[in-house]
C-alpha cells in the first residue's frame, strides 16, 4: 500500500524515534522504517519532511530523513525484479522537488541532497532528466551566495559521479556538459578570487578580528563556493576533454587555468602565517586552498601532459615548485602539506613518459606515424625546456637539499621513535609516499637519480663519505653528524641499483657498516636501523664472501631491544632469504636462534602491521629452510597459539594460512605431524558459511591443495572435507584450478574408499563445471576427468554419465576450425571418450544409444548422419593430428577396437583407420616426451612428473602414461 500525505505525521514520529537513545523507542522505529522503505511514496514522504518550512528547526530529523532518502535511491531507483521500486510518476515528482529545494541552509542536509541528485543523475541523465544541467546553469545566473554555493556543491557531486561512466556515449555527453558549463564556472571562480583577495587584504591590514560576524560568514561562504567552483573546473578539464596524450590535440583551457592557479597560490601563501593566530577559520581555508590548487595542477598535468608542456605553463610551475623546495619562504617552511604537493609536481614532470624519448619501435600506418612525429616534436621541446630549467648545478642542488634537509630525522621524529618504535617504523617504512614529507622527498630523489644517475652517482658517494668522516663508527652522541650519516645511508640505500657502479659494497661494509653494528650504545639504534634497511636494499651486491657476516650481523640486531630496529631487520632478512643467491649453508646454524627471536618478536609487538610483517618473515623462513623437521614441534605450538590469538583478525589469519601452507610443503611426507593443528583450521576455512569466508576462503583452499599434495595417505577427517568443494564450486568458479587439483588429489590418494563415499558429490561437481565453464575452464578440468577414468575404468563412466554425455556433445558440435582453444578441448574430450571405449567398450555402446543423448544433440542443433558411435570414429580420425602422443595412442587403440566390432560402416573406413594406426605405431615411443606445454591438454600430474609427493602418485603416473601403449 502506497504512503501518502496522511502518513507524514507517522513518518516524522518514526524518524524522531529512530534518533532516540531509548532502545525501546529506537528499535521499533528502525524496524518500521525498514519495512516501509520499499513502499511507493516512501521517498516522497521523506522529501516532504526534508523540505518542510515548519520543520526547519528540526535539523536532526530532517538530516536522518535525507540519509534514508539517499539509501532509498541507492536501493530502489533502478527497476528491480524483487521490488516494485519507485514509480516513474514519483521519480518525476522527486526530481522536480529536488531542483526546487537547492537553497538548503543546513550544510549537512545540503550535502546529502547533493549526493542524492548525483546518484539519480548517474541513472537518469540524460534520458529521463535532460534538463538537469540547463536548470542548474539557469539558477546560477540569479542566485545569491548561499544558493550558488549549494548549486556548485550539486555540480561537483554530479559531475564526479558522471565522470566515472566510461562508455563513449557517456564521455561525449560529459564533453557537451563541459562546453556549456566551463566558461561560466571559470568566470565565477575568477570573480570570487578577486573578492576573496580584496577581503583578505582588508583582514590582513586590521590588527583585530572585530569585523562583523555576518560579513565574515558571507566571506567564508564565498571562500567555500570558490573551492567547489575550483573542483568543478578541475572536473570539467580532466573529464570533459580526451587526454591529449591520446588525441595529440591541444586542450586550450590548460594554458588558461594553470597560470591563474599558480598566481592564486602565490597570492594566498602570504596569508598562511598572518592568519594563523588571528583568523583561524580563514587560515584553515588558505591552507586547504593552496594545497588543493597544487593538487589540481598536478592532476591537469597527468591528464594533459602535452598541453601542460607549453612554456607558458610548465616553466613557471616548475620554477615555482623548485624554489619552494630548495629555498622556501618563511611561510612555506612549516606548511608541509604544500611542500609535499610541490614535490609531487616536480616528480610527476620528471617521470612523465610523454616527455621521454621513445626507445621502442613498432609497425605503424601513415596516420600513426604522423601522430608519433607530433608526440616526438612536443616531447623534444619539453625536454629542452626542462634542461634549461634544471641544468646540472640545479640538479645537484636539489639532490643535496633532499638529502641534507628532508632525509634528516627531526627532534619530533626522534621523540615519536622513543614513544612508539612500532608506529615510527611503519610510518617511515610503509606509509603512502604522498602523505608524509620524508617519504615524498625520497620518492622525488629516486626519480631525480634515475634521470641523472651519471651526474648524481659521484655526488651521493661524496655526501656519504663526508657523513662517515664527520661521524666515525665510534661516535655515539646524537649529533647533526650522526643524523646526516643516517640520511646519507638512506640515500645510498634507495638507489642501490645505480649507485653500485660508484660504491663498492664490501669495502663499505668492512670499513664502516660492520663496525657500527658492533657498537651497542643505545643511541646507535638510529644507525643500526638504517644499516639494517641498507643491507636488505643492497642484497644483490652482497657476495658470497660477505654473506655469513651479514647474516650474523642482522641476527645480532634481532637480539636487541629496539622494536623499530628489529622490524627493520625482519624486513631485510626477508629480502636476503628470498634472494636467488641465498646461502643456506651460511645460514643453517643461525636458524634455531632466528626461530626463537621471531617467535618472541611476534609476542612483543602490539600493532597489527608489525605482527603481519614478522609472520611474513616466518613464512619465508619456512619456505626456504633446508630441514624443517627438527623445528616442527616448536612451529606447531607457535601456530596454535598465534591462531587462537588472531581470532577476529582476518588479515592476520590470512598471513598465518600462508605460513601454514609453506610449513606443510616444507614437511612433505611428514606433514601429518601437524594435522591436529592443521585440519581444524582447514575445516573452518573451507566452510562457505563461516563468517570469515570472504577473507579466508582463497588461502584456505590453497592450504587444502597443499595438504593433499603432501599427504602420504588419506585420513578420515580429510576424506570428509570433500563435500565442501562442491559447495565452493556451486557458489563460484573463482577457485576452479585449485578445485581441480584438489579433486585430482582425492581421486589418487583416496582411491576406492573415496569413490564409494563421495561418488554423488564427484558426479555433481564435474557436471556443474563442464556444464557452465568456458573453454579455458574445460581445459583445466578435462585432465582430472581422464585421471578419474584411468583409476576407475569400470566404475567412473556410469557414475559421471551426465558429464560423459556433455563430452560427446562437445566433440560432435562444430565451430573449432579457427579457434585453437576449442580444438584442444574437442581433442581432449575425444581422447577421454576413446579411453572409455578402450577400457569399458560396452558402456560406450550403452550411452551412445541413450534417447536422452539423442535429444540433447538435437536440441543443440547437432545433426548425426548415421549414429553417434560412427560420428565419434570420424572425430578420432579427424583430431589425431591435433592430439598429444598419449592421446594419439588412445585414438589408435579405440579405432582398433572399433575394427573388431566388424560394423560395415567402420569397415568402409578400414584403409583410413589402418593408415592412422600404422602412423601412430611408426612414431614409436621416441615421441613420448614431446608433449606440448601450451594448449595441448595434460593432467596436472604430468606437468610435475619428477616431483611427486609420494610413491603412490608415481605408480599412478606410470599407469596413466603407458596403459594405452
Amino acid at each position: 500500500m502506497a504512503l501518502s500525505a496522511s502518513d507524514l505525521p507517522t513518518m516524522y514520529s518514526l524518524l524522531a524515534n529512530s534518533l532516540s537513545g531509548d532502545e525501546t523507542l529506537r528499535k521499533p522505529a528502525e524496524a518500521a522504517l525498514s519495512q516501509s522503505e520499499n513502499r511507493p511514496g516512501f521517498s516522497s514522504c521523506l522529501m516532504e519532511i526534508i523540505t518542510s518550512k515548519d520543520l526547519a528547526s528540526q535539523a536532526d530529523v530532517r538530516l536522518i530523513a535525507s540519509v534514508y532518502f539517499k539509501n532509498s535511491v541507492n536501493r530502489y531507483w533502478r527497476n528491480r525484479r524483487d521490488s516494485t521500486g519507485i514509480s516513474n510518476e514519483e521519480k518525476i515528482h522527486l526530481r522536480q522537488k529536488l531542483l526546487s529545494h537547492l537553497r538548503e541552509e543546513n550544510y549537512q542536509i545540503a550535502l546529502q541532497l547533493a549526493v542524492i541528485i548525483s546518484k539519480i543523475a548517474r541513472i537518469d541523465y540524460p534520458r529521463e532528466w535532460p534538463e538537469l544541467y540547463s536548470v542548474l546553469a539557469q539558477r546560477l545566473q540569479s542566485a545569491d551566495v548561499l544558493t550558488s554555493h549549494r548549486i556548485f556543491m550539486v555540480l561537483f557531486r554530479s559531475l564526479k559521479e558522471l565522470s566515472t561512466m566510461r562508455l563513449p556515449a557517456h564521455q561525449r555527453k560529459f564533453a557537451e556538459i563541459s562546453s556549456h558549463l566551463f566558461e561560466f564556472s571559470w568566470q565565477l571562480w575568477q570573480n570570487d578570487m578577486k573578492t576573496i583577495l580584496h577581503a583578505f587584504s582588508s583582514l590582513g591590514q586590521s590588527f583585530t578580528s572585530n569585523a562583523p560576524v555576518e560579513h565574515q560568514d558571507d566571506l567564508y561562504l564565498t571562500c567555500e563556493r570558490w573551492l567547489f567552483c575550483l573542483k568543478v573546473v578541475r572536473q570539467l578539464i580532466i573529464s570533459g576533454f580526451q587526454s591529449d596524450a591520446k588525441s595529440i590535440q591541444e586542450v586550450h583551457p590548460v594554458k588558461e587555468v594553470c597560470p591563474m592557479f599558480l598566481n592564486a597560490i602565490q597570492s594566498f601563501l602570504p596569508y598562511y602565517l598572518s592568519f594563523q593566530q588571528r583568523h583561524q577559520k580563514f587560515w584553515d581555508f588558505t591552507k586547504r586552498a593552496c594545497t588543493k590548487l597544487m593538487k589540481v595542477i598536478v592532476s591537469v598535468h597527468d591528464r594533459h601532459p602535452y598541453s601542460f608542456g607549453d612554456n607558458c605553463v610548465i616553466m613557471p610551475v616548475m620554477e615555482f615548485c623548485f624554489n619552494r623546495i630548495t629555498n622556501p619562504e618563511p611561510e612555506i617552511i612549516s606548511f608541509e602539506e604544500f611542500v609535499i604537493q610541490c614535490m609531487i609536481m616536480v616528480k610527476s614532470i620528471l617521470e612523465c613518459k610523454e616527455y621521454k624519448p621513445s626507445l621502442t619501435g613498432r609497425v605503424m600506418n601513415e596516420k600513426e606515424v604522423s601522430m608519433e612525429q607530433m608526440k616526438k616534436n612536443i616531447s623534444t621541446v619539453v625536454r629542452d625546456t626542462l634542461r634549461s630549467l634544471l641544468p646540472d648545478e640545479r640538479v645537484v642542488l636539489l639532490c643535496n637539499i633532499l638529502i641534507r634537509r628532508f632525509f634528516v630525522l627531526t627532534s619530533s621524529d626522534l621523540d615519536e621513535w622513543y614513544q612508539s618504535p612500532e608506529s615510527f617504523h611503519h610510518e617511515q617504512d610503509m606509509v603512502q609516499w604522498t602523505e608524509k614529507l620524508r617519504p615524498c622527498a625520497e620518492a622525488l630523489y629516486i626519480v631525480l637519480f634515475e634521470n641523472h644517475s651519471q651526474l648524481l652517482g659521484p655526488v651521493v658517494v661524496s655526501i656519504l663519505q663526508e657523513a662517515m668522516n664527520g661521524c666515525p663508527a665510534s661516535e655515539t652522541s646524537i649529533t647533526p653528524g650522526m643524523l646526516l650519516k643516517d640520511a646519507a645511508y638512506g640515500a645510498a640505500g634507495h638507489v642501490y641499483y645505480e649507485l653500485s657502479n660508484y660504491l663498492n659494497f664490501k669495502d663499505w661494509f668492512d670499513r664502516a657498516l660492520s663496525l657500527e653494528l658492533m657498537n651497542d650504545h643505545p643511541n646507535m639504534r638510529i644507525i643500526h636501523r638504517k644499516v639494517a634497511l641498507v643491507l636488505g636494499q643492497w642484497v644483490s651486491e652482497i657476495k658470497d664472501d660477505s654473506k655469513r657476516q651479514v647474516y650474523c650481523a642482522l641476527i645480532r640486531l634481532l637480539q636487541g631491544k629496539d622494536l623499530a630496529v628489529k622490524l627493520a631487520v625482519c624486513r631485510s632478512l626477508c629480502f636476503l632469504v628470498e634472494d636467488a643467491n641465498f646461502s643456506k649453508k651460511d645460514f643453517i646454524d643461525l636458524l634455531p636462534t632466528c626461530w626463537d627471536l621471531c617467535f618472541k618478536l611476534v609476542e612483543d609487538v602490539q600493532e597489527f602491521d608489525s605482527k603481519v610483517q614478522v609472520l611474513n618473515f616466518i613464512s619465508v623462513l619456512i619456505e626456504h629452510a633446508n630441514e624443517i623437521l627438527p623445528f616442527a614441534s616448536t612451529l606447531v605450538d607457535f601456530f596454535q597459539k598465534a591462531w587462537e590469538e588472531s581470532s577476529g583478525e582476518s588479515l592476520l589469519q590470512i598471513q598465518l594460512l600462508v605460513a601454514l601452507r609453506n610449513f606443510v610443503i616444507a614437511l612433505g611426507y611428514q606433514s601429518p605431524i601437524c594435522y591436529n593443528l592443521l585440519l581444524p583450521i582447514l575445516q573452518r576455512g573451507i566452510d562457505i558459511n563461516s563468517p570469515d569466508e570472504l577473507n579466508l576462503l582463497e588461502d584456505s583452499v590453497m592450504l587444502w591443495e597443499a595438504t593433499l599434495s603432501n599427504a602420504p595417505s588419506m585420513v578420515p577427517q580429510l576424506l570428509g572435507f570433500f563435500p565442501s568443494l562442491v559447495d565452493i564450486i556451486e557458489r563460484s568458479f573463482d577457485h576452479l584450478q585449485l578445485a581441480v587439483n584438489i579433486m585430482e588429489g582425492y581421486i589418487i590418494l583416496g582411491g576406492t574408499e573415496f569413490l564409494n563415499l563421495h561418488a554423488s558429490s564427484v558426479a555433481k561437481l564435474l557436471d556443474t563445471i563442464v556444464a557452465n565453464v568456458n573453454d579455458r575452464g574445460l581445459k583445466s578440468t578435462l585432465p582430472v576427468i581422464e585421471i578419474l577414468i584411468q583409476c576407475f575404468p569400470m566404475e567412473a563412466p556410469p557414475m559421471i554419465a551426465a558429464t560423459v554425455q556433455r563430452l560427446i556433445l562437445i566433440c560432435l558440435s562444430g565451430g573449432d576450425d579457427r579457434d585453437p582453444s576449442k580444438t584442444v578441448v574437442k581433442t581432449s574430450s575425444a581422447a577421454i571418450l576413446a579411453r572409455i571405449l578402450v577400457t569399458n567398450t560396452n558402456y560406450v555402446g550403452h550411452i551412445t544409444s541413450e534417447p536422452s543423448l539423442s535429444a540433447a544433440l538435437q536440441q543443440a542443433g547437432v545433426s548425426i548422419r548415421e549414429n553417434i558411435l560412427l560420428s565419434l570414429v570420424d572425430m578420432w580420425l579427424e583430431k589425431v593430428d591435433n592430439a598429444t602422443v598419449i592421446q594419439q595412442k588412445t585414438f589408435g587403440l579405440a579405432l582398433a577396437i572399433m575394427l573388431t566390432l566388424r560394423l560395415p560402416q567402420v569397415l568402409d573406413k578400414i584403409d583410413q583407420i589402418l593408415s592412422t594406426c600404422t602412423s601412430i605405431i611408426l612414431r614409436g615411443s621416441d615421441d613420448i616426451n614431446e608433449e606440448s606445454s601450451g594448449d595441448n591438454m595434460s593432467s596436472n600430474l604430468s606437468h610435475h612428473k619428477d616431483n611427486f609427493p609420494n610413491p603412490s602418485l608415481r605408480s599412478y603416473k606410470t599407469d596413466i602414461t603407458w596403459d594405452v601403449t
